[in-house]
């Protein structure tokens, strides 16, 4: 079973902070789209998009948990 480490930071009010920057996301989604034409990407190319989809899916389990622990808290308050 994997390991987990708890890590404590101060989050940002803005979660917007939790998404690719525009650049970024371009990159993958032009990726992402010449692979879906069926164009071949290079070994390089593979590896940068599963690892900026990795990062992507991440922010978005960050903003997830975020935007829950906020509910929750207000809920308390």
């Amino acid at each position: 079973m994997g390991q987990h480490l708890l890590v404590e930071m101060e989050m940002p009010a803005d979660l917007d902070h939790f998404r690719l920057p525009p650049g970024v996301n371009e990159r993958l989604q032009d990726l992402l789209d010449r692979q879906d034409r069926g164009d071949t990407l290079t070994q390089s190319e593979r590896k940068e998009a599963a690892g900026l989809v990795d990062l992507a899916e991440m922010l978005s389990l960050l903003r997830l948990r975020t935007q829950r622990v906020w509910a929750e808290q207000q809920s308390v308050e």
